[in-house]
């Protein structure tokens, strides 16, 4: 039996990278997936989810977009921009677009999707990182600030709704393989000099030898959906290859 039948699943940044992976396992697993992204163009092939384009910091948009569903038995807000650079790097406006994208994001639309599980319980699983409040690494005083806010407002969240049958979790990858890793790699080539400095750059803080795959991150967020994580609640789980030993 496939593990997610019969669930309600909505995921924002469904259209590639980690929120990709997930919808796509929630669906394999039976679930009713409702996957959304800012950029239309990369739901265009996802498959066997109800899709729709949505600015997840845009708060009128989101409450309209949460005022289509009844019920919701899993949410995965996966929004997030990582701005790379020490704090002397990070200008008033780049602290605040951190904040705005990778913590507000998931405020608004969490605000939105709760009362929408109150009444028979489910599972927010939220997507952190492994730097945050458990690790600090060089040029992330933004992103782990507000990737650490991600875990603070989470568990909050499993203690204030615990008795309704809520659990939540954050999950904190290291570094993974994505278009967004991709794509940092390039940006920080033009910093360093050369895309193999800014390669080995990331490699070098890797104990396992290797980038986590967007795969492994979409199998822990199922388990933690389904009734096999049932009394997985309030956690911070990191899946980092050893990364914050």
């Amino acid at each position: 039996m496939r593990r997610l039948s019969g669930r309600v699943a909505v995921v924002t940044a469904a259209g590639q990278g980690i929120g990709r992976a997930i919808a796509e396992r929630f669906r394999d697993e039976g679930a009713q997936v409702h996957a959304s992204d800012l950029d239309a163009d990369l739901l265009a092939d996802l498959e066997g989810c109800a899709t729709a384009v949505l600015d997840a910091t845009d708060g009128d948009a989101v409450a309209a977009y949460f005022e289509g569903f009844e019920r919701i038995d899993v949410v995965v807000p996966a929004v997030g921009w990582v701005h790379q650079g020490t704090i002397l790097d990070c200008a008033p406006e780049d602290w605040a677009r951190s904040v705005e994208i990778t913590l507000t994001t998931v405020y608004t639309t969490l605000h939105h999707a709760i009362p929408r599980m109150r009444a028979q319980g489910g599972s927010v699983v939220t997507i952190a990182s492994a730097v945050s409040s458990t690790k600090g690494l060089p040029r992330r005083a933004a992103y782990g600030a507000a990737k650490a806010g991600v875990i603070g407002l989470t568990k909050s969240i499993a203690a204030d709704f615990v008795g309704d049958g809520i659990r939540a979790n954050a999950i904190c990858p290291g570094t993974i393989q994505s278009p967004s890793l991709d794509q940092r790699i390039a940006d920080l080539a033009e910093t360093f000099g050369s895309r193999d400095k800014a390669m080995e750059f990331f490699v070098s803080r890797q104990p396992a030898g290797r980038f986590g795959t967007a795969g492994e991150v979409a199998a822990l967020a199922t388990l933690l959906a389904s009734d096999e994580g049932g009394f997985i609640n309030g956690q911070a789980i990191a899946i980092d290859g050893g990364l914050t030993i």
